[in-house]
């Protein structure tokens, strides 16, 4: 029997409240006698403190308190970031001073107020600044400025005897940039006092309210259990809402301890844009090497990847690097070093994608370069090298307990572009000339599902179902905007057998349920569903187990499906869900359930970078089309075809929707966002420098959701989120390339990348 619930497209469980304006996002709570928080950045990228001058501020009208470094009542740093600087400052956005006043103007003003003296230090800039011998030293603890922890290598085979196995041997190296997340809500948070237990009740846009209960508790000193993490309406994160949240929130908690009154703080954009984390830029050095027949026999790479002046991602995001550095090929002798670098500019951290989205453009270039040193079909070069059903990757695991349909998904992909007579149309026009060149690319990908050996992705869900029939839903994991929650509902509502207005679900509070993890990996409906769908399970146990009393049939026999439970064989024996509900109350059971999910250790070994990296993979194949003005070097994306491997699609609706904001992400980085520096500066700290696309450079978009029959995740279904993006910036490079006939190599593709000579030839030497 087909699902009534589960892979169809319903209305987000969130959708009312947001579209009538309902939706409470943190900036919108007022607490009496709440006061405003702002911090003093630091104008210099590195330097020491001479003096602090606070005086003046102090003595301002409306002022509560002024607070630096020597007024910290627990730790000075969490995950290595300072809530104030004491000594020394490490980038732009280092605070060295807060202010609590009556209201948001008399708190800017008490900020202008302060003087700071500082003596310059010299300072690292880049990749090459950081690495290069006698460099000035970020951070006391990275020794020539290697982030702790962060180094991972792979060892597969023989690379030296590969290559000499070799024909045709190429060398390249790609660069990818700082990228802002840029979603719609700056970061915002109220904490209010709690004097009921000593501590504080914090309220925020947090993406992991967790992780900002344990900042809050660092900055506070105080227990775990004195801090009450309420999750709010969250307008957007992709990974952005994790380290600074949780410095928002220590900061105001100190405030609010000190005044006894409740702080409120909200970023300005451009305050948003110094001190939230970025997008790790990469520098990419491979080496790839094949017979004249197209076969890949070696690969050996260096990633090195910026991590700024602090970290607290790089060696988690390093691990996912390694696992996929190789890209979705079968390759007999890899070997992969990947690095993180501290420099004097903000902090590098999760965004969308966790290292894919750069890796799977140098990578998928690569490719294309290699087929054109072969002169082959880049489309064949990859299809045989494709993983497929016992393939060993990369990392040594061989693909024999899941589904492998990345030659299906291509050749659905390929169909459904018209892919070949699309590339031939575009070779004929550009033959005849013209300063608008049309060119297509196409690319592959996979990325593991869940947290995977990185670490135990183990989460919990809790459902509990009332008297008049009302199922309430619980998790530790947060609804970002992504549809957790919905996803979450439907998955509920199938076991059980009832209809979506059946399901509550409730915002993430830290006191209602256990730490889960943290919200990322897209991981929400793959991990987190999966402890949903067991404690229904319990629930329809208990509720079928009384309701085949009442029938007079065995429970195995029962059938729940649109609010009624009911015989197979004779579907005239029924009874409501209400019903049964109502029953089982009667008689004693208990009808809240909570369910952990618990995987399997991780199996890895970190020195050779082997074992069992994900418990399944998703895979992916995207073709875009361009159009590039040879005189201009204006680029617009003219249509991009999307195939992802989901699995079984809890909600269609949803994943599209998904690949819809994947498609502009992805835009974006390959055409148009880029953090620009002078000297450690950001300049261009909000969106009228910084350009995201808009809906007017949207492409006309086609999605599928190929269905594969991989048992791991709940009802099937696979990761999502992520994989939406991870594709797009290196399907654009590779249709410019195809377009022009050079081939992109740092991003974004802008006009001295396109047509200034930065763009180098392809087939060309590095």
């Amino acid at each position: 029997m087909s699902p009534a619930v589960v892979n169809h497209p319903v209305p987000r469980v969130d959708a009312y409240e947001k579209v009538t304006g309902r939706a409470r996002y943190a900036a919108d709570l007022y607490f009496p006698g709440m006061l405003y928080g702002k911090v003093l950045r630091s104008k210099v990228a590195h330097a020491r403190i001479k003096s602090l001058e606070t005086n003046a501020a102090r003595q301002m009208p409306g002022v509560h308190c002024v607070l630096t470094a020597d007024d910290l009542p627990g730790e000075p740093s969490w995950c290595t970031y300072l809530f104030l600087a004491r000594d020394r400052v490490r980038y732009t956005g280092d605070a060295l001073a807060m202010v609590a006043a009556e209201t948001r103007e008399q708190a800017e003003a008490a900020i202008k107020a302060i003087k700071v003296e500082y003596e310059p230090l010299p300072g690292v800039y880049s990749i090459e600044e950081a690495l290069a011998p006698g460099a000035p030293q970020v951070q006391e603890y990275a020794p020539g400025n290697i982030v702790q922890n962060t180094h991972w290598p792979v060892r597969k085979g023989d690379v030296a005897a590969g290559f000499a196995a070799c024909d045709v041997i190429i060398e390249r190296e790609y660069r990818t940039q700082y990228i802002e997340h840029a979603y719609i809500e700056p970061e915002a948070c109220v904490v209010v006092p709690d004097p009921v237990n000593n501590g504080v009740i914090v309220y925020g846009s947090l993406q992991n309210p967790y992780m900002t209960r344990w900042a809050v508790a660092t900055a506070l000193g105080l227990k775990l259990g004195q801090v009450h993490v309420i999750q709010q309406t969250l307008g957007g994160s992709f990974g952005g809402k994790e380290e600074q949240m949780g410095m928002m929130c220590g900061r105001a908690a100190i405030m609010a301890v000190k005044t006894g009154r409740p702080v409120k703080m909200v970023n300005t954009r451009e305050e948003s844009f110094i001190e939230s984390s970025k997008r790790h830029p990469f520098r990419f050095r491979y080496k790839i090497g094949a017979t004249k027949e197209g076969k890949i026999l070696a690969l050996e790479a260096e990633l090195v990847d910026e991590g700024g002046a602090y970290n607290s991602q790089a060696q988690f995001m390093n691990w996912r690097a390694c696992v996929h550095a190789a890209g979705c090929y079968e390759i007999p002798n890899v070997k992969v070093d990947v690095y993180a670098v501290h420099t004097n500019k903000v902090y590098a951290g999760a965004m969308r994608g966790y290292s894919s989205p750069q890796i799977i453009y140098a990578q998928e270039q690569l490719m294309d370069e290699l087929a054109a040193a072969l002169n082959m079909d880049p489309v064949e070069l990859r299809r045989q090298n494709a993983l497929r059903p016992g393939s060993i990757t990369a990392t040594g695991q061989q693909l024999v307990d899941q589904t492998v349909p990345l030659v299906e998904v291509m050749d659905a992909v390929i169909a459904r572009s018209n892919y070949y007579a699309r590339r031939e149309k575009y070779a004929r026009e550009r033959a005849r000339g013209g300063s608008k060149r049309r060119g297509i690319g196409l690319v592959v990908s996979f990325r593991g599902c869940g947290l995977g050996a990185e670490t135990y992705d183990a989460t919990g869900g809790m459902i509990t179902v009332a008297s008049d029939g009302s199922v309430t839903v619980r998790s530790g994991l947060t609804d970002n905007g992504q549809g957790l929650s919905t996803a979450h509902a439907q998955i509920v509502a199938e076991e059980l057998g009832i209809g979506m207005e059946n399901i509550i679900y409730t915002r993430v509070d830290t006191t209602t349920m256990p730490d889960g993890g943290m919200t990322v990996a897209s991981r929400g409906t793959f991990t987190g569903g999966k402890p949903m769908q067991e404690a229904a399970r319990e629930i329809k146990k208990i509720l079928h187990g009384v309701a085949a009393e009442q029938l007079g049939c065995r429970p195995e026999d029962l059938e729940g499906r649109e609010g009624i439970i009911y015989c197979r064989q004779d579907p005239a024996r029924k009874v409501t869900f209400q019903e049964a509900v109502r029953m089982a109350l009667q008689r004693g059971y208990t009808l809240t359930s909570f369910k952990w999910y618990q995987p399997e250790p991780p199996v890895w070994d970190r020195p050779t970078g082997q074992g069992k990296a994900f418990p399944t993979y998703t895979y992916a194949c995207v073709v875009a089309e361009v159009e590039v003005d040879m005189e201009t070097g204006q680029v617009e994306v003219l249509k991009v075809t999307a195939g992802h491997d989901v699995g079984q699609a809890i909600n269609p609706a949803l994943l599209q929707g998904q690949i819809y904001g994947g498609v502009a992400m992805g835009l974006g980085m390959a055409l148009t966002e880029e953090i620009e520096f002078d000297q450690g500066r950001i300049l261009n700290p909000n969106f009228d420098e910084y350009i995201i696309p808009t809906a007017l450079d949207m492409p006309a978009m086609e999605t599928i959701l190929y269905e594969s029959e991989d048992y791991h995740g709940p009802f099937r279904a696979k990761s999502m989120g992520e994989a939406a993006t991870e594709c797009i910036a290196a399907a654009i490079a590779s249709a410019i390339a195809d377009a022009t006939g050079k081939t992109v190599r740092e991003l974004p593709a802008n006009l001295e990348r396109v047509l200034l000579g930065r763009a180098l030839k392809r087939g060309g030497g590095a």
